[in-house]
């Protein structure tokens, strides 16, 4: 029998002594569980509908067509 996954999603603050403190899971007593910290990107904030607004763009020859000697590699 295979085991649901149960993920379960908390944004908080490293502490100054740089500790993380999660109350309250949906976990029972003594289940071993996986954590994965991952950074907060300023860029992925909810309310941010235009993450890569501002960011760099470079085009090579923008008015040439994209991969025009891939065709043959299909016959």
């Amino acid at each position: 029998m295979r085991a649901t996954l149960q993920a379960h999603r908390v944004e908080t603050t490293v502490g100054q002594d740089g500790t993380l403190t999660i109350d309250h899971l949906p976990f029972p007593a003594g289940e071993s569980v996986e954590v994965i910290i991952l950074p907060r990107s300023a860029s992925l904030q909810p309310g941010n509908p235009y993450p890569l607004r501002g960011s760099r763009v470079r085009y090579d020859d923008p008015l040439q067509p994209v991969a025009a000697d891939d065709w043959n590699a299909l016959r």
